[in-house]
């Protein structure tokens, strides 16, 4: 009788395909600078080490306030946001978005469900800004990184740039640009684990129920484990650039105060942006440097509306004009942001 049992083959691209990224990033960076030049393996992880340790606390903390919005059903009142007044729907979707615990992969279920049901595309573009931006995790790590006026500064961005797409949006709504936005057959999906909302009223003694007690478990590890290892990514090449002495060039080359500087970083973000938690760690190290206040904000602002996750999220719903004039939206507003930023601080 032949042997029917077999041993399971050997496929390296599946393997590739299932490992972390960004985890392999983590370990391969230190050890190409090992390999490269020993001497400096041991500061550079000095230097990373340290500055992931300083906003330990701060993550914590952080990651706390997420999943207690998660298990208690609070992201639920985000609804309320996109009911009523045109006008409303819009400053009520820019400030909740630039507030929600929704990642940039979560939204893409949520606004295809607002729009299938009739949501105006403006209170949707609001939202779709201001949202990618700013979190409550994201504020605190920017508060420990660059300082608790940039983040407020950044929050007020990240709500007056929903506010300008939105009502951008309606102003030309009769427009070949917004009219028929949506694609026949939208892409809903995510990248992340994305986890059903609770529905109903918030139940804030979420510990009381076994099933919340298990989504602030879920959503507080998943977010400790995702800003793990953007943040030591971060930490990493920031420490890299100390200790070769790169950040002064990078600093320099966006350390004026003009127009051309800021456009210039909104420009840069764009393409370049990679995570918001990995850019808060590069940002806070290029500042101290002599980076421009105003560079920052318009490079940081930029790259978040544009980075792939939320991108995706609107490339997914919406036909290619509509997704164009979302990344105007967010260039215009970046350079904007930058450059009253840089008037301000």
């Amino acid at each position: 009788m032949a042997d029917t049992t077999q041993s399971p083959s050997f496929d390296p691209v599946a393997i590739w395909r299932r490992i972390d990224k960004a985890w392999l990033a983590v370990v391969v960076i230190p050890l190409i600078v090992l390999v490269l030049d020993a001497a400096q393996f041991w500061p550079v992880l000095k230097t990373a080490s340290g500055a992931f340790v300083g906003t330990a606390p701060i993550i914590l903390f952080a990651i706390s306030a997420v999943a207690y919005v998660k298990a208690s059903g609070a992201e639920t009142l985000i609804a309320n946001a996109f009911v009523g007044n045109p006008v409303r729907m819009i400053v009520m979707a820019a400030m909740l978005g630039g507030l929600s615990p929704f990642c940039s992969c979560e939204i893409i279920p949520f606004i295809a469900a607002l729009l299938a049901v009739g949501a105006p595309l403006s209170a949707v573009m609001a939202f779709w800004l201001s949202s990618p931006l700013m979190d409550p995790a994201m504020f605190f790590v920017t508060a420990g990184e660059l300082g608790m006026t940039f983040a407020l500064a950044k929050t007020v961005a990240a709500v007056a740039l929903g506010l300008f797409g939105g009502f951008a949006t309606m102003l030309f709504a009769n427009s070949p640009v917004f009219a028929d936005p949506l694609r026949e057959k939208p892409q809903v999906g995510g990248c992340c684990g994305v986890q059903k909302p609770f529905q109903g009223q918030p139940v804030w003694k979420f510990w009381t129920e076994a099933p919340r007690r298990k989504a602030f478990r879920d959503s507080w590890i998943e977010n400790a484990l995702f800003l793990a290892k953007w943040l030591l990514i971060a930490y990493l090449f920031e420490a890299i650039m100390i200790e070769y002495g790169t950040t002064h060039y990078v600093a320099q080359f966006l350390g004026g105060e003009g127009f051309g500087t800021i456009a210039l970083a909104g420009l840069i973000g764009m393409p370049a942006y990679l995570n918001g938690y990995m850019a808060v760690g590069l940002m806070g190290g290029l500042v101290e440097q002599g980076m421009s206040q105003g560079a920052a904000m318009s490079f940081v602002i930029a790259g978040g509306v544009s980075c792939i996750p939320a991108a995706i999220a609107v490339w997914a719903l919406v036909k290619p004009r509509v997704f164009a004039a979302y990344l105007v939206f967010a260039l215009v507003g970046a350079i904007l942001a930058g450059f009253a930023w840089q008037i301000v601080a």
